[in-house]
């Protein structure tokens, strides 16, 4: 069973950056997606960012919720997952988590079509 860990988390004033990083203990898939999504008291977990590696012949895909476009980047190498957050706002405090495995015809920004979790690490913007 794959096990991911994040870490990065802490607490940055607005316009502040993190970068949190993801290690998967193992994962051998040839083709995947792995996402990052956050989820703030009383709000329901949500997709923020999610990478589709393909297979050595193809290109990853990346894909941003709306909110942190052009402020997050998610990238990958070996088995770490990573989100660079970049001018943070008070909007984006929150529990990150790392996610993988997602099933066949899931939508990346939906948590419940990913099967594998990590603990989580948490994030605070203050204004």
């Amino acid at each position: 069973q794959v096990q991911l860990v994040e870490s990065g988390g802490g607490s940055v004033q607005a316009g502040g950056s993190l970068r949190l990083s993801c290690v998967a203990s193992a994962y051998t898939y040839s083709s995947y997606y792995m996402g990052w999504f956050r989820q703030a008291p009383g709000k329901e977990r949500e997709g923020v960012a999610a990478v589709y590696t393909g297979s050595i012949y193809t290109l990853s895909s990346t894909f941003y919720a709306d909110s942190v476009k052009g402020r997050f980047t998610i990238s990958q190498d070996s088995k770490t997952l990573y989100l660079e957050m970049n001018n943070l706002k008070p909007e984006d405090t929150g529990m990150y988590y790392c996610a993988a495995d997602l099933r066949r015809g899931g939508r990346w920004y939906v948590a419940a079509d990913f099967g594998i979790w990590g603990q989580g690490t948490q994030v605070t913007v203050s204004s």
